[in-house]
């Protein structure tokens, strides 16, 4: 997709967003089902994830680990957002590279140390770009993938999460 062809499709949105900006709301959803074995298997539209513990936490590692998903989310959002970003600038790319990494501490999601934070501590967020873009170009590039890339932006400035529940008694 070059630049004309991603305005040709954002510019519909965009113009039906500035007049009805209430169209621009949209709530997402995410749903697993609880499995065997310590899994929770999520249904993403697109394909089937079977989410369970991560080896340091006594898993076996054949199922996905939920924090390495956080960290291919934000992987998979900011390649996104750096291409669109680069399309738009016509910022020629001819390969990107996006890696992210986090650092947490298995004791506290393990309970063995209340002083230690259930959870990522530091996230570390790398681009490697081969491209013959200007400093400035790239300084560009990157502070306006920063600023659109929900995942980052998310992890950085975190909503506020409503947890309810349902219980189902046994025999129903």
């Amino acid at each position: 997709m070059d630049a004309d062809q991603l305005k040709a499709v954002q510019a519909p949105l965009k113009a039906r967003y500035r007049e009805r900006p209430e169209t621009a709301f949209i709530t997402l959803r995410a749903r697993g089902r609880v499995g065997e074995n310590i899994t929770c298997r999520i249904e993403t539209g697109k394909a089937l994830v079977e989410a369970g513990l991560h080896p340091a936490t006594g898993g076996d590692g054949s199922a996905a680990c939920s924090a390495d998903m956080l960290l291919e989310s934000l992987v998979a959002c900011a390649g996104v957002t750096l291409s669109a970003v680069a399309t738009a600038l016509g910022i020629p790319l001819r390969a990107a590279t996006v890696e992210a990494e986090g650092d947490l501490d298995f004791r506290g999601t393990l309970g063995l140390a209340k002083d230690v934070p259930v959870g990522f501590t530091h996230t570390r967020l790398h681009f490697d770009l081969d491209t013959d873009a200007t400093e400035e170009q790239i300084a560009s590039l990157l502070r306006l993938t920063e600023r659109y890339c929900v995942i980052y932006q998310t992890l950085t400035q975190p909503p506020k999460i409503d947890m309810s529940r349902a219980v189902t008694p046994q025999g129903t």
